[in-house]
């Protein structure tokens, strides 16, 4: 028998639950994705179900962390899923591909764990997108640089994380000699959801490991000759460590594209948004027009270059999905005025 409250549930999905859930169903909480089938953490132990079929408006789509209402199938041989709880965090991400559509990597987590490693992965501008994402996600962001014991640098780095990433506790680690391991073992409490999102190869399935103190999760040793490990995790899973406490592990994520965002830019970027509201003219462009503030403290130092460039591009980014977004939503309006108007043809002619 399993304790769902080992695995995160609270007062919260109780009450989601006593709104929502019909006679004869039970709670279940997705712990391993692997495509069309999910493992399912309930009361009743641990169960396979498959990935209900997608509707158009996306109110199904499922992610590893996510609590859903479970249903024996009509045949007896299986369950379905009826429903999923409404999250109380989400760590989305624009998915990959042509198609307008949001990805859910992890749900329901209590704190996110952005890891980096200090050898050759070590990116401020793929931080500051990961930070943004994180912030938007409700969940509480906080920075693990790992492979101290492959950085001579590893206190320089270290300094500059705490400069970009502004409110957030940064913990250079090493699983190799377990430097800075039990310093974030704090977060690892009963019943609380840690997500591992980061990069390929970073180390996130080693940390795992180390921290349930056995190998739950394969690893691949560094790759000399890039120092960069070879990716292993295929697929999301929530493990359960022995200590009480759950990691979700992701694979790497060549790509962080944004989906939403407000939260996230106001703390990453408060103090650029300030100094373009404080230009003279409202549609400044922020070369050589007189009174831009933004000139002035690219001038004087006080706005790092590299910071405004990222803010820019992070800019274009937004507002070139959103204009996706809006040309989706006009598709979408054409499709279905052509259907009320065939609807409405076929009642004039008395077929209804």
């Amino acid at each position: 028998m399993i304790n769902l409250k080992d695995y995160g549930w609270n007062d919260y999905f109780e009450g989601e639950w006593n709104r929502k859930a019909d006679e004869g169903m039970f709670p279940g909480r997705i712990i391993a994705d692997f495509g069309q089938q999910l493992r399912i953490a309930t009361g009743k132990g641990e169960l396979s179900a498959g990935r209900p079929i997608a509707r158009g408006d996306d109110s199904m789509q499922l992610a590893v962390g996510d609590w859903v209402a479970l249903e024996s199938s009509l045949q007896g041989t299986g369950v379905v899923i009826r429903f999923v709880l409404e999250r109380r965090t989400k760590f989305s991400r624009a998915a990959a591909g042509i198609e307008v559509k949001e990805q859910v990597v992890a749900a329901n987590a209590d704190t996110v764990f952005l890891i980096q490693s200090l050898n050759r992965d070590f990116n401020l501008r793929r931080l500051e997108r990961y930070l943004i994402a994180a912030w938007d996600s409700g969940a509480l962001p906080v920075v693990v640089l790992t492979k101290a014991d492959c950085c001579e640098d590893a206190a320089e780095k270290t300094s500059l994380v705490y400069a970009a990433a502004p409110g957030v506790e940064v913990f250079a680690i090493s699983s190799v000699t377990g430097q800075g391991i039990e310093e974030i073992r704090k977060y690892l409490l009963p019943g609380k959801t840690v997500a591992l999102l980061g990069s390929s190869g970073v180390g996130k399935s080693t940390l795992v490991n180390r921290l349930a103190g056995e190998e739950l999760l394969k690893t691949q040793s560094i790759r000399q000759d890039d120092s960069k490990g070879r990716h292993t995790t295929t697929h999301r899973e929530l493990v359960l460590l022995p200590g009480g406490g759950l990691l979700l592990d992701t694979p790497g994520m060549r790509m962080l594209s944004l989906w939403e965002t407000d939260t996230g830019m106001d703390i990453m970027f408060g103090d650029i948004e300030q100094l373009v509201e404080s230009c003279r003219f409202h549609d400044c462009r922020h070369e050589n027009e007189p009174g831009c503030a933004v000139v002035e403290a690219l001038a004087s130092g006080k706005l790092e270059k590299k910071r405004w460039e990222s803010w820019q591009k992070l800019q274009k980014e937004l507002a070139h999905l959103e204009a996706k977004r809006n040309g989706k939503l006009r598709l979408q309006e054409k499709q279905w005025g052509r259907q009320i108007a065939k609807i409405q043809k076929e009642h004039s002619k008395g077929r209804f």
